[in-house]
């Protein structure tokens, strides 16, 4: 039985508009978690649960000079691993994620990062947000990838009311035009990090302003 979602409170008219002003302002959006390749992408994504961008940057740099495929992560060992890994919190748990995930890629993916939201969701530290940046970012596929900033937009804005991240991400991908779904996932969830902040969004700087349905608009 299909998953019954929230009406969204804007039309798809006003929904087409928001993501062209989207397009418009930032044609290319791209994230900003740095790596070198799809599988440094997967390890930064990993670390970056109830972290800043910033800080994962920050401990990768030198992690991913010289540990750039499972093998050389795996060479690295659970202590070289944390030691790099150490200024982002639940370090410790998530450096055992990286090294398990690592040995899992060589033992049954041949070291590739796989390609399908099932797959990579069985291995250690990866759930469906996760999977879904991956998918987006390292392989080009339409997936919404819904973190705090994007549940927060989804559901202020009117576009896509949700009680959980689930309903949110499927009434997204039910509603967004399907020529700007490749980008959507970084032009929502900047928009919530830069724009719709959550202690104050700055309405008054916001390129969809006029079709959010926000009804406590700042107006200064």
């Amino acid at each position: 039985m299909a998953k019954r979602l929230a009406r969204s409170k804007l039309s798809r008219s006003d929904i087409e508009k928001m993501f062209q002003a989207f397009a418009a302002a930032n044609p290319e959006p791209k994230g900003e978690l740095n790596y070198v390749n799809a599988f440094t992408l997967l390890v930064a994504v990993v670390l970056s649960a109830q972290a800043t961008d910033a800080g994962v940057n920050k401990a990768t740099k030198a992690l991913f000079e010289i540990a750039d495929t499972p093998e050389k992560m795996v060479a690295l060992g659970l202590d070289g691993i944390t030691g790099h890994v150490r200024t982002i919190g639940l370090y410790r748990n998530k450096a055992k994620n990286v090294l398990a995930l690592s040995e899992r890629l060589i033992a049954d993916f041949r070291s590739e990062v796989p390609r399908t939201r099932e797959e990579l969701e069985s291995l250690p530290g990866v759930g469906r947000k996760t999977a879904n940046v991956v998918l987006n970012i390292a392989f080009g596929q339409p997936t919404i990838a819904v973190d705090t900033h994007l549940f927060r937009v989804g559901n202020r804005t009117g576009i896509a009311p949700g009680k959980t991240p689930l309903d949110v991400e499927l009434a997204l991908e039910k509603r967004i035009p399907a020529q700007f779904m490749l980008h959507a996932h970084h032009w929502l969830i900047l928009h919530g990090r830069y724009v719709c902040k959550a202690r104050k969004p700055d309405c008054p700087n916001c390129i969809i302003s006029q079709w959010c349905k926000y009804d406590a608009k700042t107006m200064v």
